[in-house]
Order: C-alpha cells, then sequence, then structure tokens
C-alpha cells in the first residue's frame, strides 16, 4: 500500500527552492559532489548533458543518485529527453527512484505536458508512487512556447514551475550572447510575468559563464525583477546564487522598519506613511511582509538541513 500523496500544491512543495542545479546524468562522480553542493535543488539531467550513448547508464543510475541527494537534505529533479525521442525510455527507468520533479525540455504547447502528466500518473501507478505525488517542470526554450507560457504553466495541477532555457531561447531568437544577458531582458520579464499569472514558480535561465561574480550580479538582477528561483550549471555559482535570492541582513532590517511605521500610521487612522522620503503605501508594506515571512522560511528550512544556508 503506497503512502497518502501530499495535498499541498505542485508549487507551494518548491517555493523555497533557490538554486536548481543541472548534474551530469552518466557521471558518477558529478552526482556524488552533487550531493555536497549547496544548491537547494538537484536535477539529474539525461539530456543535454548527457551523450545519446551514455543515457542507458545514466538511467540505471538514477535510483542509487536520488536516494544519496535526498539523504543529503536536496529536492530532487530529473530532466528527460522529449517524448517524442529517448524520453518514454529514459521516464520509464527514472521513476523507479521517485523524483519529485521531472522536467521536459522542448516543450511547444500544453499539450506535451498532458501528454507527460498522462505518462507520469501511469507510470507512478505502476510503481506504487503516491498518485500525483510527482511534479512537472516544462522548459521554456523557444519563442513560441515562450508566447505559451501561461498556457504551458496551467495544462496540469502538476506542474510546479517553468523553467526558462537561456541557450537554445537565445539561439531560436537570433539573440547575440553577452554576460550581461541583456538580449533575453524581454523574454525573462515576459516568462515571469506569465508565471507569476499562472501560480507556478518562474525558475530563472542559468548563467552560462565561469564568472562567480558575474553569476551573484545576475541572480541580484533576477530577484530585483521578481524571482525567487534560478538554475545553474556550475555548481561553484551555488552559494552566490542562494546569497542573492535570500533576504540579507540589512533588508530584513529595512522591512521590519517599515512594517512597524507602516502599522503604526495605520492604528492612528492614517492611510500611508512616509520613510526615509518614500510614500509607504499598501502594496509596499505587503511586499515588506513578504520579504519577512520568505527571510524566516528560509532560515527554518536552513535550520532543519532541508536546504543549505546562503
Amino acid at each position: 500500500m503506497s503512502a497518502a500523496a501530499d495535498t499541498t500544491s505542485a508549487p507551494d512543495r518548491f517555493r523555497l527552492c533557490r538554486s536548481w542545479l543541472f548534474v551530469e546524468g552518466a557521471s558518477e562522480a558529478a552526482i556524488a559532489d552533487a550531493a555536497a553542493c549547496p544548491a537547494d535543488l538537484l536535477i539529474h539531467e539525461l539530456e543535454d548533458f548527457t551523450p545519446p550513448a551514455r543515457r542507458p547508464e545514466a538511467r540505471a543510475l538514477a535510483p542509487a543518485a536520488y536516494e544519496r541527494w535526498r539523504a543529503a537534505g536536496k529536492r530532487v529533479a530529473v530532466r528527460v529527453n522529449p517524448l517524442d525521442g529517448d524520453g518514454m525510455a529514459d521516464l520509464k527507468a527514472v521513476m523507479r527512484g521517485r523524483p519529485e520533479i521531472v522536467a521536459l525540455p522542448k516543450v511547444s504547447g500544453p499539450e506535451d505536458v498532458i501528454r507527460l502528466a498522462d505518462a507520469v500518473a501511469a507510470l507512478e501507478a505502476a510503481y506504487d508512487i503516491p498518485p500525483g505525488s510527482t511534479a512537472l517542470l516544462p522548459n521554456i526554450e523557444s519563442a513560441r512556447a515562450l508566447r505559451l507560457t501561461f498556457e504551458i504553466a496551467t495544462a496540469s495541477p502538476r506542474v510546479a514551475g517553468c523553467l526558462m532555457a537561456s541557450e537554445d531561447l537565445a539561439a531560436d531568437l537570433g539573440a547575440i550572447r553577452g554576460p550581461d544577458a541583456a538580449e533575453l531582458d524581454h523574454a525573462r520579464g515576459r516568462f515571469l510575468v506569465d508565471c507569476v499569472a499562472a501560480g507556478v514558480i518562474a525558475v530563472d535561465c542559468p548563467y552560462t559563464w565561469r564568472d562567480d561574480a558575474g553569476a551573484g550580479a545576475d541572480a541580484l538582477r533576477a530577484r530585483r525583477l521578481g524571482y525567487v528561483a534560478k538554475s545553474l550549471v556550475d555548481p561553484a555559482h551555488a552559494a552566490v546564487i542562494n546569497a542573492a535570492l535570500t533576504p540579507a541582513v540589512h533588508e530584513v532590517a529595512e522591512a521590519e522598519r517599515l512594517v512597524a511605521a507602516f502599522e503604526a500610521a495605520r492604528a492612528e487612522g492614517a492611510a500611508r506613511v512616509m520613510l526615509d522620503g518614500i510614500e509607504v503605501e499598501l502594496p509596499r508594506y505587503g511586499n515588506a511582509k513578504r520579504l519577512l515571512a520568505r527571510a524566516a522560511a528560509l532560515a527554518s528550512e536552513a535550520g532543519s538541513g532541508q536546504t543549505a544556508a546562503p
């Protein structure tokens, strides 16, 4: 008899995961190293990071790899290949390891998500996995998919979030890549709006240069837009991304001061309050409350050992 499925919504189960690291699928060394990496969530990558000839090897490594990662307090995901390619063979093998999330690359529309959801449901039944417990992460990698992000994100209640893949999307757009990623500004903004509207996590694209400071700056820029999660391909970037996506001590102090000032003004019957030259109204107050709640949740999670401290 399988255990009861977690009734928490798919997005809510992963809201505190800041860094989503892709790990080479057939590399035992990379899999072992990932367990000690401070990334919050590990993605066993069977597509771009695993040559076709080595995919059977990667599939065989999946169950033990996922168990090792869970023992290290990590959230566990896998990216299979497109279902018209090696994806179904990938899925049948890796589902034995009970990944929490299945990511699908090259999604072109909601029909791809529905097909994946049906396949995952069948394998949950076959492997005695709690029904509905496996979440999905569609990858947005083309202009067509970008225009359909909301429809893709709402195609199944299993969708925890969507991930924007920078290299394929930039290639599809004909954009010239640069470390500042300015060529993807419009895409990142549009993608975030659709994910927020759909109520799922927007996982920002990875920073693909070997530059820790650049990765941190890119993550800070993403956070300013509203992102709370970012993918990465270099384990060395995990710490700076976690730090960028975690409210800093001074931010918490400023938010506490803003909340106190606004609540004091409201207690006296005022609609807003002037603080440091800024008119603080209800939206700013709400943002400050959310920042404090997230900071507290991340601190609690780090204390429990579920995710790494920034």
